[in-house]
């Protein structure tokens, strides 16, 4: 099949799977940022298990917003995707930290959080529709 072939293939809603799969994989990257940073300034170590144990419910919250997307059929690139992204992703994140793991939610947390990702999760789609208009369409 020809790379313009693979390129076009699309979701069940309609989306093009290679946009999903950068959009999806600037997510998870951008939550281990978070993760990696907020143990690195706790010095909690970089231990990949260490780094998984705390990222795993804002991994969680982000495949749900995935989910989303998908059945939406919502631009996996535009701002829209990147709020659902954050929101479920410190909302879902939150809950799971409180609920499963016993783990402390402090209201500052809760902001450095929301503060981080929110930079991060729709930093990456602003710097992209900036650098192409259509990108999030």
């Amino acid at each position: 099949m020809s790379r313009v072939a693979t390129e076009q293939r699309t979701t069940r809603a309609g989306q093009p799977w290679r946009r999903l799969l950068l959009a999806g994989g600037a997510d998870v990257v951008a939550v281990l940022v978070f993760v990696a940073a907020g143990r690195r300034s706790h010095s909690e170590g970089s231990a990949f298990g260490g780094t998984l144990e705390v990222a795993w419910p804002f991994l969680v919250g982000v495949v749900v917003a995935w989910l989303i997307v998908l059945v939406t059929g919502l631009p996996p690139m535009g701002l829209r995707a990147g709020g659902l992204a954050l929101v479920c992703s410190v909302v879902i994140g939150m809950a799971l930290r409180a609920g499963v793991q016993h783990r402390g939610t402090p209201v500052a947390f809760i902001l450095v959080a929301t503060a981080f990702l929110g930079l991060f999760l729709l930093g990456w789609r602003a710097a992209v529709s900036l650098r192409r208009p259509s990108a999030g369409r």
